[in-house]
């Protein structure tokens, strides 16, 4: 076995391994791992402190998990957008494509627990009739790697995959989702690096819920990704307890960009059976974004997301107060210092319209709640009504 393998066999799978290291109730473990197993491997164990930690509550079977029965076991109805086995086409331009069952980790959170630890990965006939289906379908220009985790496969399948989805002309982007470089970084080798160097434009969503996951042994995985020239952006998951305090999600998205890693999407979790416990109020999400938004760069920002259940995809979500008025004169709009500001149409005959300062407003609030574009900024030079930044000296730049 290569090095990362070795690791990952030292993973706790086990109920009696886990009760044994954390002093809980073996036969408690065994019922929740029947039906949803378990995997935790010696990096994420490292970094639980504490019992019921942020760490613990992700990888740790919960008795909860048991008691929610009456969410679906497919919410997404993957199943169902499945032209062809393992192969989900849902978006007009891209497809899902799982490749394996297995995980480094198994999150109590999963939106697939009705799927992952099965054994087995993907068998060069189900390839063969994804790379036709993909063939026949030239409207496809984007393929998701996903499972379980792509980057669990051994290096000779990975590029197996690779290679022949690069033998589709219309193909122009493979993306890997992965969960590995967070939970067993030791899995990415220089030669997995040199290997998906050879069929970019390749580039990864990677998993992490929390900063303490953002170790420096993480960090240096995500390195090499990057300076094998793998664009790389962060999933997350809004957790009841993990992290669902603009504080924590500050820390973790500074953490990502650190890590050279862009935070891409933050998902309200997701109506799965047995994960309900973790679910939070759609607002919580709402108020994390507005925390964020204007208080710390821009590229930190993920987009917060529902992925609709009954398979609508996903569905962006903003504070509802960004946007305080719209019509054919202009847009009223409120910025992260809860200032408002109007930005006009453009006239119908073609005619700049500038916008002038302290103008009234059409929505029914006091006029002095519109902040003109001068109350904002230092108007130096005088001319604060006449650019889009509202009072930058242009003879400054």
């Amino acid at each position: 076995m290569e090095d990362w393998q070795q690791v990952l066999a030292k993973s706790i799978v086990k109920p009696k391994d886990l009760a044994k290291r954390f002093g809980l109730d073996e036969q408690e473990v065994e019922a929740i791992v029947g039906p949803y197993p378990m995997r935790i491997t010696p990096t994420v164990l490292e970094t639980i402190r504490s019992k019921d930690d942020a760490i613990w509550k992700q990888v740790v079977p919960d008795a909860a998990e048991l008691d929610d029965i009456a969410a679906d076991d497919d919410p997404l109805e993957e199943d169902l957008m499945s032209p062809v086995p393992h192969l989900v086409h849902r978006y007009p331009d891209r497809v899902l494509l799982m490749v394996t069952n297995q995980c480094p980790i198994y999150c109590r959170f999963c939106t697939r627990k009705r799927l992952v630890g099965k054994p087995g990965f993907l068998k060069k006939g189900e390839l063969d009739r994804a790379i036709q289906y993909l063939r026949e379908h030239n409207e496809v220009r984007d393929v998701i790697l996903s499972g379980g985790d792509p980057l669990l496969l051994p290096d000779h399948l990975l590029e197996r995959i690779l290679k022949a989805l690069r033998t589709i002309p219309h193909l122009e982007l493979i993306r890997i989702g992965s969960r590995v470089p967070g939970s067993l970084p030791q899995r990415i080798t220089p030669r997995l690096c040199e290997i998906i160097r050879q069929y970019h434009p390749i580039y990864m969503n990677l998993h992490f819920n929390h900063p303490d996951e953002l170790t420096p042994e993480v960090k240096a995985a995500c390195g090499r990704l990057a300076d094998a020239g793998v664009p790389l952006g962060a999933q997350t998951v809004l957790l009841k307890g993990v992290n669902d305090d603009p504080d924590i999600m500050k820390r973790l998205v500074h953490q990502l960009l650190l890590a050279r890693v862009k935070p891409y999407y933050l998902y309200q979790a997701d109506l799965t059976k047995g994960t309900n416990h973790f679910r939070t109020t759609v607002e919580t999400g709402l108020r994390i974004i507005k925390a964020l938004q204007g208080h710390t760069s821009g590229m930190a920002v993920p987009h917060f997301v529902i992925d609709a259940p009954g398979g609508g995809g996903k569905i962006p979500l903003l504070p509802d107060n960004y946007l305080v008025h719209l019509d054919e004169d202009g847009a009223v709009l409120r910025n992260y210092e809860n200032k408002t500001f109007h930005y006009p149409q453009p006239k119908a005959d073609g005619r700049r319209e500038l916008p002038m300062v302290g103008v009234g407003s059409p929505v029914d609030e006091a006029e002095e709640a519109y902040a003109a574009c001068g109350d904002s900024y230092p108007d130096r030079d005088g001319y604060a009504m006449w650019g889009n930044s509202c009072g930058g000296d242009a003879d400054e730049l």
